[in-house]
C-alpha cells in the first residue's frame, strides 16, 4: 500500500542536522533502506520538511519507516495512506456505489 510520508524537522534540530558533517550520510542511509519511490525537499510551515512516498506491504513494517527519522533526526512524521491515479480510477464504482447509498 502507497503512503505518503512528512517529515519535518523542527528549526533547532534541523539547524544542528545539516551542520553535522555526517549528516548526508546519515540522510542517505535511510532513504537507501526505506527506498521512496519519490522524495520531495521543502519547506513548510517555516521548517524543513521532505515528503516521501513509500511502498508498505505490512503494517508491522510501519516502524523501519518511521523510527530512523524520529531516532536519527528528531523529526515530526505524519502517515497519510495515499492512490495513484490508477487507483483513484479504480475506485470510482465503489465511489459511485457509496453516493447512492449515502
Amino acid at each position: 500500500m502507497q503512503f505518503l510520508l512528512r517529515v519535518s524537522f523542527p528549526t533547532d534540530k534541523g539547524n544542528a542536522m545539516v551542520r553535522d558533517p555526517n549528516f548526508q550520510q546519515k540522510l542517505d542511509q535511510v532513504m537507501g533502506e526505506i527506498k521512496p519511490t519519490a522524495a520531495y525537499f521543502a519547506a513548510e510551515n517555516g521548517v524543513r520538511t521532505v515528503y516521501l512516498a513509500v511502498n508498505i506491504a505490512n503494517t508491522y513494517e510501519m516502524p523501519l519507516y518511521l523510527e530512523p527519522f524520529w531516532l536519527s533526526f528528531g523529526a515530526t512524521v505524519d502517515m497519510m495512506p495515499a492512490m495513484s491515479q490508477e487507483d483513484f480510477g479504480k475506485a470510482m464504482p465503489i465511489i459511485g456505489e457509496l453516493v447512492k447509498k449515502y
